[in-house]
Parts: C-alpha cells; sequence; structure tokens
C-alpha cells in the first residue's frame, strides 16, 4: 500500500508538522495561542496584584498598576480574537 493511500473508514492522517496545516486552520489555532497568552498574562497580573495588596510583595504603587495592565490586556483581546474549540 502506498504511504498516502487508507483503507475504507480509517481516518485520513493528521499532518505532522505545522507547514503541512492548511493556512486557515493555523490561523485559527495562532488566534486561540494568543488568546491564551493574553488571558494568562492577566491572570498573573491579577496574581501579582493581590500577593502586594496582602502584603506577601513589597507595594510600591503596583497592584493597580497591574489590574489596569490586566483590564487592557483582556478588553483589547476580547474582540480580537475568535474562541476556538478545546485546542
Amino acid at each position: 500500500m502506498q504511504p498516502n493511500s487508507r483503507r475504507l473508514g480509517e481516518a485520513p492522517p493528521v499532518p505532522s508538522a505545522w507547514h503541512d496545516l492548511p493556512d486557515d486552520l493555523q490561523l485559527t489555532l495562532s488566534r486561540e495561542a494568543l488568546r491564551r497568552a493574553a488571558e494568562t498574562l492577566a491572570e498573573h497580573a491579577e496574581l501579582l496584584a493581590a500577593e502586594m495588596d496582602g502584603g506577601t510583595l513589597l507595594d510600591q504603587g503596583g497592584p493597580e498598576a497591574l489590574r489596569l495592565f490586566a483590564a487592557v490586556v483582556r478588553a483589547t483581546n476580547r474582540d480580537g480574537f475568535a474562541t476556538v474549540g478545546n485546542a
């Protein structure tokens, strides 16, 4: 059997490398990765602000700046990237 041939009922082969994925799928996955990265940054900023509020980290005016940063990250990415499945 040739490498690209399939038996009846078999699932299509899964691309093994990023460049093998169709462009629209690459774009979709990239947008989801960016959305998740932005949310991770925002969550870390919120965590640091809470630690400063609790006195664990030295507060030099940082908690409100971190909350503002978190809000900006979330606001600028909320509508810019579509939510995609469970990738």
